[in-house]
């Protein structure tokens, strides 16, 4: 592992173990991008292996994100966010096997859009954690 790889490790692990739930979505979100990205150049490159394991790993990410969601305070928005989720999932499935940008891009622009909302309500969240501690 080269001195870059090594930074880049301790650096994500020291976000995480820092990070308050709020910005381990936030994390999660960022993560589930950048695989996707990675996963899209991989293809475009004929690297179907690599694609498949970034892809792999996307998958995994929302996996992850699913069982963040909160059923009994999040109500009909969670339940809406999981059949999301389990879209995504599915729909990145799909690129693997067809070898699909076009999907990889639909799921990109699907997270884009769910972790703004997400990165819109930051103060609100961090000031209501505050208040439970």
């Amino acid at each position: 592992m080269n001195g870059l790889q090594a930074y880049q490790r301790v650096n994500a692990q020291t976000s995480i173990t820092d990070a308050d739930p709020h910005k381990l979505i936030q994390l999660l979100y960022n993560g589930a991008l950048e695989r996707i990205n990675m996963a899209k150049a991989r293809m475009q490159a004929k690297d179907y292996e690599g694609k498949g394991k970034l892809i792999s790993k996307a998958i995994e990410i929302i996996g992850g994100l699913r069982g963040f969601l909160d059923f009994e305070k999040g109500g009909d928005l969670a339940v809406r966010l999981e059949s999301l989720y389990d879209y995504m999932e599915r729909t990145l499935f799909e690129a693997n096997l067809k070898n699909d940008v076009a999907k990889l891009d639909e799921v990109a622009d699907l997270l884009r859009s769910i972790k703004e909302g997400w990165d819109g309500i930051r103060e609100q969240a961090t000031a209501q954690q505050q208040q439970a501690v």
